[in-house]
């Protein structure tokens, strides 16, 4: 049976195709996400006086960490997601995803070790963030940018593996732009402003804690 992925000759013994419409994944992703960034900022109100900043950085740290964990966790730990003949809502979301980046159904090295490390490490402490700035806890910055760095460093490894490999891993310029680039670049953006005000903030420690020893 054939496939929706690029390149054309890539071989999937088993595969079956997806169940669910581009529409039905996308609406209940979003809707989902929506309902996970609006539950933090109701709850991050009532963490005492956390500034409108500290309670978006908990939205984004949760909508990750979540990201990181129930999404992307189980495409680590389901290498047959692609062949299940009843397939569950995460199977489908990389079936659909893989017409952006078709490494992820063909099961590339590179890809499931970032995903993996990802899903298991970042995750976790993507989740610990949220609860570092709600108890404004010491070390909350320092969190944030280790994760932050993490995350770019998987964006590095994930783009540029891409194109030592040929770049030729998209059904078509729109699933390029969509989903390779698109669905991607937050990632990208957002760890590289949090990393850069934390940073900021730890070196305004640091300095802080010069003048009061003087």
């Amino acid at each position: 049976m054939g496939h929706p992925y690029a390149p054309v000759d890539l071989e999937l013994p088993g595969f079956v195709p997806l169940q669910l419409s581009q529409s039905q994944i996308l609406v209940t992703y979003i809707g989902t996400s929506l309902f996970v960034l609006l539950a933090v900022w109701l709850v991050s109100g009532r963490c005492g006086r956390l500034s409108k900043t500290d309670r978006l950085l908990m939205c984004w740290w949760a909508f990750t960490g979540l990201t990181h964990i129930m999404i992307e966790g189980p495409f680590v730990f389901t290498p047959n997601f692609f062949e299940k003949e009843n397939p569950n809502f995460f199977d489908e979301v990389w079936k659909e995803y893989s017409k952006g980046d078709s490494r992820y159904v063909a099961r590339d090295a590179a890809t499931v070790t970032v995903e993996g490390i990802t899903a298991v490490l970042e995750g976790p402490a993507s989740l610990l963030a949220v609860y570092a700035i709600a108890s404004r806890k010491s070390y909350s910055h320092i969190l944030q940018f280790s994760v932050c760095l993490g995350q770019l460093y998987g964006c590095l490894v994930y783009f540029i593996t891409a194109y030592l490999d040929g770049f030729n891993f998209w059904a078509s310029p729109f699933y390029f732009w969509a989903y390779f680039i698109g669905a991607n670049s937050s990632w990208v953006v957002i760890p590289t402003l949090i990393a850069m005000r934390s940073w900021k903030k730890i070196c305004g420690a640091f300095q802080a804690e010069k003048v009061k020893t003087k």
